[in-house]
Order: C-alpha cells, then sequence, then structure tokens
C-alpha cells in the first residue's frame, strides 16, 4: 500500500523527491482518512508552498482508488474506495493462500545466517532458545521476501575441553550410559574430571595430551571425538524437533575451521597487520577500541581467528549478500572488531556483517540459565510449557480428541511467541502462567482466534460473495485495511530484521477479528461476505504463525 504509493508520488513528483525521502502516515483517528501525505517536508526542493504541491499531487493521483481526497494545511488525506479495496484485499489473499504477501525484494540474493550454535558434549540449554527462534523467523521472513537464506549452525565443537572429556571417558566412561543419555553421561565425565584434578594434578596433563592428539589426527581420539558429536545432535535434534526448527543447512561448527586459521595469520603478517604484544600476536583497529587478539602467547588461536576463517570460507563458498549472525548483545565487541578486521584486511564487503544482537532471558528479573544450581535445560522448559497447556486444555474443554499434539502447538508456541513479540534487544521475562494464558498479547491468544475462524469455516461451500450489495461496517474495514497491511508488515521486519514486527501484527489482526466477532452477527444476509473476511483472517494467521515457527491446532 504505502510502497505502491510512494512509487506513485515518485513518479509524480518527477523524481525530484528520492523514494527514502517520501512519508507516508497512517492517522491515529481514521476519519481524518486512511493514508496521509504531509506535503511541507519537500517545499525546500520543490520551493513551493506545502499547499500547492498537495493540491499539485491530488489532482494527478488515480481518482478511481479512493472515494475522497482532500487537502488540508499541507496535508493530502487519502480516503479508499471501501467496496473495491475490500473486493481486491479478500480475493487477493484467498487465492494465493499462503503465497500472499510474498515479494521479491531480496531479488533472489543470498544472505547466510548463523543461529542456534548449542555447545557440544553440554545440554542444549535456555540461554540458546533466543539465538534458536529468531533466526528460524528472521530465516523464513528473509525466504518470503524473495531471498536465497543458508542457515548454519555453527557448533561449538572443539576446544582443550574435549582433551579433558577424552581422558575422562577413557578412565571412567560407560558405553551404555552413553547411548541412553548422551548429553548428561558426557556432562557428568566433564564434571567428575574437574573435581578428580583439584586432587590428582596429572589429570589436566593428560587433558592437554589427549587434546594434543586429537588435533594430531590421532585415530581414537578422533572417533572418540566424533561420537561425542554424533550423539549430541541426535538429542539436540529432539529440542529442534519440538520448536519446529526444519535442519541447518551446515553445521560446520569451530573444528571445520581450525586447520584455515594458520591461512589467516598469515594473511595478516603479509598486510602488515599482526603485531607482538607481550608475546601475544594482536591487531590494532581504532582508538576507541581494544585490539583483537588473534593468537594467545602458547601460540594457540582465538575465536576471532577462527570466525576470519569462517567468514572467508562463506563468502567464498555461497558468494553472500549478507551475512547475519544472530547472537546476544554481549559479543557486540567481538563483532564490530570483526568487521573493523575485515575492512583493514582490504574486503570491502565488510559492511555485509550484521551482529543481529539480543537480551537474555530473565525470571523474576534475574538471568534465567540455572534452577537450583543446575544449568536448565530447553526441552525441560518446553516440556513444562506442554504440561501446563495440556492442563488448562483439560480445564476448558472435553471435546479436544488429540489432546497431545495440541498441547504441543499451545506449549511450545506460547514459548516462542512470548519471545519474539519483545523487539530482540531487549530483556525478555519468562513467566510459564503468564504466556500460557488465552487473552492478551500471547500466543494462545492467536491461536485460539485462529480455531474460531476455522470453527466458523467447517461446513462452507464456495463462497459467492456480490460486493455490491456488502455493508462495511467500521468493525469490518479495520480488519480489510490490517490485512492488506500484512505486506508492508513483511518488508519491514526484514528492514528491521525484527521478527516482532509480525507478533505485534498477528495480536492486531486478531483483536480486530475478535472485535468484529463480538459485535456483529456473522450468519445473516451478508453471511458469506463474513465468512470470506474470516477465511481472510484465517489465512493470514496461520501464515503469520508459520513465519514465526510457530504450528497453529485446528481446534481448541
Amino acid at each position: 500500500m504505502k510502497e505502491m504509493l510512494k512509487e506513485n508520488l515518485y513518479q509524480i513528483l518527477d523524481k525530484k523527491i528520492s523514494i527514502e525521502e517520501i512519508v507516508i502516515e497512517i492517522p491515529k483517528d481514521r476519519k481524518m482518512g486512511d493514508l496521509a501525505i504531509p506535503c511541507f517536508l519537500y517545499s525546500k526542493i520543490l520551493k513551493q508552498n506545502p499547499n500547492e504541491i498537495a493540491l499539485f499531487i491530488s489532482k494527478e493521483l488515480d481518482s478511481s482508488n479512493y472515494e475522497k481526497i482532500e487537502v488540508i494545511n499541507g496535508y493530502i488525506n487519502l480516503f479508499f474506495n471501501k467496496t473495491k479495496f475490500t473486493k481486491e484485499t479478500l480475493e487477493e489473499i484467498i487465492e494465493k493462500k499462503e503465497n500472499y504477501a510474498n515479494n521479491n525484494v531480496g531479488n533472489n540474493k543470498t544472505i547466510v545466517m548463523d543461529y542456534s550454535a548449542p555447545n557440544i558434549a553440554k545440554p542444549f540449554g535456555v540461554g540458546h532458545l533466543r539465538s534458536t527462534v529468531i533466526g528460524n523467523a528472521l530465516k523464513n521472513i528473509c525466504k518470503k521476501n524473495g531471498y536465497n537464506v543458508v542457515s548454519i549452525n555453527y557448533l561449538g565443537d572443539w576446544g582443550t575441553q574435549f582433551g579433558k572429556l577424552i581422558a575422562a571417558y577413557k578412565k571412567w566412561g560407560n558405553e551404555d550410559s552413553l547411548k541412553q543419555n548422551p548429553i548428561e553421561e558426557l556432562k557428568n565425565l566433564y564434571v567428575r574430571f574437574h573435581e578428580e584434578a583439584k586432587v590428582d594434578e596429572s589429570l589436566e596433563e593428560e587433558g592437554r595430551r589427549c587434546f594434543k592428539l586429537l588435533e594430531d589426527n590421532d585415530e581414537e581420539s578422533l572417533n572418540l571425538w566424533k561420537r561425542f558429536r554424533e550423539v549430541s545432535l541426535l538429542e539436540f535434534e529432539k529440542t529442534y524437533k519440538l520448536l519446529n526448527i526444519d535442519k541447518f543447512d551446515s553445521y560446520e561448527g569451530e573444528s571445520f575451521f581450525n586447520d584455515k586459521t594458520e591461512n589467516i595469520v598469515n594473511e595478516l603478517i603479509e598486510k602488515n597487520l599482526l603485531e607482538e604484544s607481550d608475546n601475544a600476536k594482536i591487531v590494532r583497529l581504532q582508538d576507541d577500541m581494544p585490539p583483537a587478539l588473534i593468537k594467545k602467547s602458547d601460540g594457540a588461536t582465538l575465536y576471532i581467528t577462527r570466525d576470519l576463517a569462517a567468514v572467508l570460507y562463506r563468502k567464498e563458498k555461497y558468494k553472500f549478500d549478507e551475512m547475519l549472525y544472530v547472537v546476544g548483545n554481549e559479543q557486540t565487541l567481538h563483532f564490530n572488531q570483526l568487521k573493523l578486521l575485515l575492512n583493514k584486511m582490504g574486503y570491502p564487503w565488510f559492511e555485509d556483517i550484521k551482529h543481529i544482537s539480543f537480551g537474555m532471558i530473565l525470571q523474576d528479573g534475574k538471568k534465567m540459565s540455572t534452577r537450583h544450581g543446575k544449568s536448565i535445560k530447553l526441552h525441560d522448559v518446553l516440556i513444562e510449557s506442554i504440561n501446563l497447556a495440556k492442563q488448562y486444555i483439560e480445564e476448558r474443554t472435553n471435546s479436544i480428541l488429540d489432546r497431545q499434539e495440541v498441547s504441543e502447538k499451545i506449549g511450545v508456541g506460547a514459548v516462542i511467541f512470548n519471545d519474539l513479540k519483545n523487539y530482540r534487544t531487549g530483556d525478555i521475562e519468562f513467566n510459564l502462567e503468564e504466556i500460557l494464558k488465552f487473552e492478551g498479547e500471547t500466543g494462545p491468544y492467536i491461536q485460539y482466534t485462529y480455531a474460531r475462524t476455522n470453527s466458523l469455516l467447517e461446513n462452507k461451500k464456495d463462497l459467492f460473495v456480490n460486493y455490491d450489495n456488502i455493508d462495511i461496517s467500521d468493525f469490518v474495514w479495520n480488519i480489510i485495511f490490517r490485512l492488506y497491511n500484512f505486506k508492508e508488515v513483511i518488508i519491514k521486519s526484514k528492514q528491521n530484521y525484527d521478527p516482532s514486527e509480525i507478533a505485534k501484527y498477528l495480536i492486531d489482526l486478531a483483536q480486530d477479528f475478535n472485535k468484529f466477532y463480538a459485535n456483529e452477527k456473522i450468519v445473516d444476509e451478508n453471511s458469506e461476505f463474513k465468512l470470506k473476511i474470516s477465511e481472510a483472517v484465517s489465512i493470514v494467521l496461520k501464515e503469520g504463525m508459520n513465519i514465526l515457527g510457530i504450528r497453529l491446532p485446528n481446534k481448541m
């Protein structure tokens, strides 16, 4: 709506005002119009007073799209032709279904996304929830906008801890325990190693020796490491399945880039960027930023060295137009350093690197990472939410047959929606009882609204609407206007890398529909028209939630 009108104004004004400078507003009071164009912004460039500009534009606009175009105090207020607009919007949604609001803004450009990234041999903690669900939603948003997306799960699968784990497994490992509960067994072995090392100092040396063997591709060590990685991924897959996360395009973790870091060090030397400081190797960046530590004094490379190797490899392999890292706010310095390093190394595409940052998950105002001294597993939180959802369903109704499946959709959907309805950079509060409520700004509220539209459409046949005889009330018009605006929300959510744009839109659409449902009789002389509205709302609610990675039950 706005984008098409902007393009129209760009042409009317003879391209003297850039599309980016053209402002179109939605008045708070809809009696002032459906859209408003403030013309005083263009006076200086066009050397005319705002009213003259407004009058000129108003005469050039296609009047068939509007019931009324009025010029007041340098503003153009546009009132849509409601019948035409309603018909075109509903018919387009029902014809295109889940493809409604698809666009080609991305023009098939490639975006590589790095998100989720749990650590091998450790529980999939609740701290990884945000990266996983924000990343998944952004992947779907980018695809909806016509981009080609490559999803990467950059696993934490390398480091001295694996030497310790191999040493521990050789001493105390149990194959049956590893098969039954792999993550728990590996975690317990790692904890035991550190406890025993307090008494037996030789264990630390044994851990270093085992990691050196792993680095040197010792067959036994390599096979154990591969086994730990394999069983960890199988366990992670259970959590991904609950979260409705598709398989990633790549699981190349830190280990994959370990043998590529030396090339990075050599390149930095060749370009005269590497300096020595306290026996370590650094690159100075700029006055207001600490230098990047490339190699420690013992010769070991660091995380940023592996990230440099990874981003150069990905650029070569995927020829990306954007590289998105969905990683917490605390890594802001790291990604600023990475971009400056690439710039100093002479890579002009450094600006295509984007850190999609996010805040923490809080419980009672404190970081939600441990409970009673133990790390909180994401899988356990999801099961807890599913069980509570099942309890709520049993209290409300006996008519749902597939209670487990519906409980999963509600319980998991509530957790995901609670995350994505908030702008990502802020911290979010986690309270299961609040996020599972069927009213308010929650996932279950939208799921319930969707189920309501389904119940209305249960016995529908082909709907024929004579649009010349429809009655467009304020409740109906609010829905139609909102439905059309889904196109702009999809574009804006990509521009801002912000899934909350879609989540908030879905809340507004659900509220609009429920007001319509409460205030208007659905079965009357206009029933086919009202059922068509319900069908369009159902399609958009489902597609919006699918983009966010949330499944919808047909009945609740």
